[in-house]
């Protein structure tokens, strides 16, 4: 195996969010050490301008928080007393009766692969039955990434050619290919009261890196979007990369391609900084692509142009990934969608905010050092009462950027062709140029670039909107990331959360009012450095980064660190907190296994049941015996006496 390649998917992160360049923008005010904590404590609970909100009646939690798991051993989920937290769906699992079973030795090809679940859960969404919903339906779970150390028998295979340069075996790739995507499964309560797998499923299914789709919306059938393998610029192969989630009002899953530009290379590098829509988004360039190498086993994944080839070959194939991909888990035959009006972003979410009157929102983090917030409106309402004009919802609509402005304020500006910057002679001929990339037209705007914006919750009741900034340690640093008030520590390894709540609660307004809800790290005053302080009002913990509210209106915070760095060390693994949004109180729910991070988060309508996934553990969850492969597990979450979770 080549020493050059990483294979460890705890190794990429640098790939993962490392910040681009990009045109200046506006003034910002520095603040003093003295004055980000003084700031921070003083945002922690209200919103500047006194218009706080609260979602109606505060929500309890009762449990007694788990201490940091710090045993470097640890190899095991553990929850409070009371409570259970079992393996429910992992890695090689069959998605339905008929599916291969998983092998121990890794033996299992990419046939079998793409009946079974895939490698590195993350965000998913449970589907409720209307005549049963808090005992019967489907649960759709995302496959970020492989871990191609333990997704074949001896590791990834990497041969050289009489040249010296690498190759990848088609088998192997194909397999790696079928372990990406999504994992839709019926899901129900026995006669005793326990969640079973509905093996024999008709709704049982996967769609992975080798699932054909649609592309739609006002990108679909650009030139930018034409390969030689499909001229017409509306079809594609596959989705992979999905980290964070979204779903509709009309029951479809939204999985979202987040770090995507690190499976395409193109070695033509005069040819690279000609196209905005690779150099913005960092597209791998020289001899590889940072990743699995696919392109040496498909070309669909060497955007090198290839002159003697309609359309240059492959070289548009990277513009047709980084969107928001529309399932219909509720009809097995239908075809995926990715929908570009939403814009391409490294997006990490699609989170829905409705109004009673149908007006909508999905709001989207750019999981990248420095990048932004997003949120588009679609241009028609929601109809309850009409399920096929809902349909086309997500075709039509306004991409919009975030601006957070020090004192409190935000604004939302339109990323729409003839408006502003947005005209051919910067580089933005027509609206499709504008969606492609998305960034480089928020550059032009004058949007403010943020901690590494991760996952977008809504609160239920009130629609006050929550983002976690994961970390950035650029901030205050790199000259183009100067501290702001939005994100206020310079080296931030630990992370944020903001909130905000649109003008007259309107989801689809324009302007907005913010405040910091949390800086996440150490107590102040203590033995860390200053710019490792935080605000926590409870269990301290680093890099948020999966973030839900239940129906009672708890705040659920997964995180995502490096657990032997000798920053987080004293954290213990990651975790799940569950936090109070009205008095900023945090509580340890959930530790981890060593190496694992925590993401994804769901349940039922009642709060009775919880899932959450554990992704990449390092040792041998689930069966934690010290032997066996780890594999990313979907973990079930219930009371010992049936009751609601958190209380």
């Amino acid at each position: 195996m080549s020493g050059e390649w990483r294979t460890d998917p705890e190794d990429w992160e640098a790939q993962d969010d490392h910040p681009v360049l990009r045109s200046s923008e506006g003034h910002w005010l520095s603040l003093t050490r003295r004055g980000v904590l003084k700031g921070g404590l003083g945002l922690a609970a209200v919103f500047v301008g006194g218009c706080a909100v609260t979602g109606g009646a505060r929500p309890r939690i009762g449990f007694t928080p788990l201490p940091a798991q710090t045993d470097p051993g640890f190899d095991a989920v553990r929850v409070p007393a009371g409570y259970r937290a079992v393996p429910f769906y992992s890695w090689g699992d069959p998605i339905d009766a008929e599916a291969p079973r998983w092998r121990a030795d890794a033996g299992n090809d990419w046939r079998d692969q793409l009946r079974q679940a895939g490698d590195n859960h993350d965000g998913m969404h449970y589907f409720p039955f209307a005549d049963n919903p808090n005992g019967h339906g489907l649960l759709v779970i995302n496959h970020e990434k492989v871990a191609t150390d333990f997704l074949h028998p001896r590791g990834a295979t990497v041969l050289h050619d009489e040249q010296g340069r690498p190759r990848r075996p088609g088998e192997e790739v194909n397999k790696e290919l079928a372990a990406h995507g999504v994992s839709v499964i019926e899901i129900a309560k026995d006669r005793d009261g326990q969640w079973r797998r509905i093996m024999t499923s008709s709704y049982n299914r996967r769609i992975s890196g080798l699932t054909p789709m649609i592309l739609s919306g006002p990108a679909a059938g650009s030139e930018a979007m034409r390969t030689a393998s499909d001229p017409t610029g509306r079809r594609v192969i596959g989705t992979f990369a999905n980290c964070a989630l979204g779903y509709t009002p009309w029951g479809t899953y939204l999985a979202c391609e987040e770090n995507w530009p690190n499976y395409f290379v193109n070695r033509d590098a005069e040819d690279y900084q000609r196209r905005p829509q690779q150099a913005r988004y960092r597209l791998s360039q020289g001899e590889r692509s940072n990743y699995y190498l696919w392109e040496t086993a498909q070309s669909r994944f060497d955007a090198t142009p290839d002159r003697s080839l309609p359309h240059q070959g492959e070289v548009n194939e990277p513009n047709r990934f980084g969107w928001v991909v529309e399932i219909d888990p509720f009809d097995p035959d239908s075809t995926p969608v990715k929908r570009t009006a939403m814009g391409r972003l490294v997006r990490e979410c699609a989170t829905p905010s409705l109004a009673d009157d149908g007006r909508m929102a999905f709001y989207f983090g750019d999981d990248t050092r420095g990048e932004y917030i997003y949120k588009f409106v679609p241009r028609d309402r929601y109809r309850a009462d009409d399920p096929g004009a809902n349909r086309e919802l997500l075709d039509h609509g306004t991409l919009y950027v975030a601006v957070f402005h020090d004192d409190g304020r935000g604004e939302w500006r339109p990323l729409r062709h003839g408006q502003g910057p947005l005209n051919a002679a910067n580089g933005f001929p027509d609206q499709a140029a504008v969606l492609i990339n998305a960034r480089g037209a928020a550059d032009l705007l004058g949007a403010t670039r943020m901690d590494r914006p991760e996952w977008v919750a809504v609160r239920p009741g009130s629609r006050e909107v929550y983002v976690t900034l994961t970390n950035n340690d650029e901030r205050g640093v790199d000259d183009g990331q100067p501290v702001n008030a939005a994100n206020p520590r310079p080296r931030n390894l630990h992370g944020q959360i903001l909130r905000w709540r649109e003008r007259d609660n309107d989801p689809a307004a324009t302007v907005f009012d913010w405040a910091l809800f949390l800086l996440a790290g150490y107590p102040a005053g203590g033995e860390a450095p200053a710019h490792q302080w935080g605000t926590i009002q409870g269990d301290v913990f680093s890099s948020p980064d999966g973030l839900w509210f239940d129906p009672a209106g708890r705040l659920w915070i997964e995180t995502d660190y490096d657990d032997e760095s000798p920053d987080h060390r004293a954290m213990g693994t990651n975790q799940l907190l569950c936090a109070d949004p009205d008095n900023g109180e945090v509580r340890r729910f959930l530790v981890g296994p060593r190496g694992c991070e925590i993401t994804g988060i769901t349940g039922t309508p009642d709060g009775r049941t919880l899932w959450v996934n554990v992704q990449h553990p390092g040792i041998s969850y689930p069966a934690s015996d010290g032997r066996t492969r780890p594999r990313s597990t979907t973990v079930l979450i219930t009371r010992d006496d049936g009751g609601e979770i958190g209380t």
